[in-house]
């Protein structure tokens, strides 16, 4: 519980979190950023970091007079960390596909989920790697899946050196754009709850697609 507690509090409190950390250890700062972003996309375990939230409040940071951080560094930086990570995901996915296939379940992994998301993929193609990158814990899947469902290296490395691109830097400079003005600073949590929010429209969509087909 209170794990969870903690968890919960550094997702809402990203600002001061960082804020701190700089503070403390200077340039290491931007290990610790580069870390964060590989683990939740590189280890399919770890699905519940803030990535969004994160991206936006490195840019916000660095917008700061105090510079802290360099805009110019960390998007090169993290977009860097997003590729390592989703292809380890991809590879563990490859290596791992046809244990699932021949099995009902692993961990948390159905074999349904492949086969369905398979033909997702067919469907839609590879800009599906894409989209999945905007969404939470579907961007540490999706690569995973996308091994697992045999997808060509060609195709997911393409799209993902896109959506990695177009995710970090997209995110990180509406944080710096916009992450200093008053109102930003004094309601971060409800901007964090906010940016949570439209993240997950997709799945909300589709959830309620399916449910009235």
């Amino acid at each position: 519980m209170d794990l969870i507690k903690s968890l919960l509090d550094f997702l809402l409190h990203l600002d001061r979190y960082l804020d701190l950390w700089a503070n403390e250890y200077g340039m290491l700062l931007y290990a610790i950023l580069f870390l964060i972003v590989f683990t939740e996309t590189g280890l399919i375990v770890m699905p519940l970091l803030p990535g969004d939230s994160l991206l936006f409040a490195a840019g916000a940071l660095a917008a700061r007079d105090t510079n802290e951080l360099s805009v110019g560094v960390i998007i090169p930086l993290l977009i860097v960390a997003a590729l390592l990570g989703d292809n380890v995901n991809y590879f563990v996915g490859r290596t791992l596909g046809n244990q699932i296939k021949m099995r009902e379940r692993i961990l948390f992994f159905k074999r349904e989920y492949i086969f369905e998301t398979e033909k997702f993929y067919a469907k839609y193609g590879g800009r599906t790697v894409i989209m999945a990158r905007f969404i939470p814990i579907v961007r540490t899947i999706a690569p995973f899946v996308a091994g697992a469902g045999s997808m060509i290296y060609s195709t997911f490395i393409r799209n993902c050196i896109l959506g990695a691109i177009l995710w970090v830097t997209s995110i990180t400079l509406v944080g710096y754009f916009l992450g200093n003005l008053e109102v930003v600073q004094k309601n971060f949590e409800f901007v964090v709850f906010g940016i949570v929010g439209i993240s997950l429209l997709p799945i909300l969509f589709e959830v309620v697609k399916k449910r009235f087909a």
